[in-house]
C-alpha cells in the first residue's frame, strides 16, 4: 500500500458542469466541504477560510489554486491535517490535491488524488494521511449529497 498518495473515486448522478460548479467555486466548495472560504479559484490564487464543521470551528484552512482546467481539472497545494493551531506549518512541503473529472453513463467519475505524503515531515506523516484518507471518505459522500441536492 502507497503511503505517498490517496486515492478515492465517486460516481455522481449529475452532469459534468454541475459537479464542476461544486469543486470550482468558494461558495459551493466550502458548502460541501465545511467552510466559509473567501479567495477566487484561479492559478496562484491564494483561499483561506475558516471550518464550520461542528468541534472544528476554532480552525482555519488555506490552499493555493495550482490549476484550474475546466470541467477536467481543478488541483491545490495545502499543508495535510494542519490542525494544531499553535505549530506553524508554513516551512513543511506541502501536498497536491487533484479533482478529477470524467463523463460516465448517467453522471460524472469524480477522482480525488492527494500526493507528496513521502515529504511531510517524518513526525506527523503517518496521521496526516491516516486523517486525510478517512476524511476524504467523508468528503466524497459530502459532495454527492451536495450536487444531488
Amino acid at each position: 500500500m502507497s503511503t505517498d498518495r490517496i486515492e478515492k473515486s465517486i460516481f455522481l448522478r449529475a452532469p459534468r458542469s454541475r459537479v464542476w460548479r461544486a469543486i470550482a467555486t468558494p461558495e459551493e466548495f466550502g458548502a460541501w466541504f465545511g467552510a466559509r472560504l473567501e479567495g477566487g479559484f484561479t492559478p496562484g490564487a491564494r483561499v483561506a477560510g475558516r471550518i464550520t464543521t461542528p468541534g472544528y470551528e476554532h480552525l482555519n484552512m488555506e490552499f493555493t489554486i495550482e490549476r484550474f482546467d475546466p470541467e477536467q481539472l481543478l488541483s491545490l497545494r495545502w499543508h495535510p491535517y494542519a490542525i494544531d493551531p499553535a505549530m506553524d506549518y508554513s516551512n513543511e512541503p506541502t501536498t497536491l490535491v487533484e479533482f478529477r473529472l470524467e463523463d460516465a453513463p448517467g453522471g460524472t467519475r469524480l477522482t480525488l488524488i492527494e500526493s507528496g505524503f513521502d515529504r511531510i515531515p517524518v513526525s506527523r506523516r503517518a496521521e496526516a494521511f491516516r486523517m486525510n484518507d478517512r476524511g476524504w471518505a467523508g468528503q466524497m459522500k459530502n459532495i454527492e449529497r451536495h450536487v444531488a441536492g
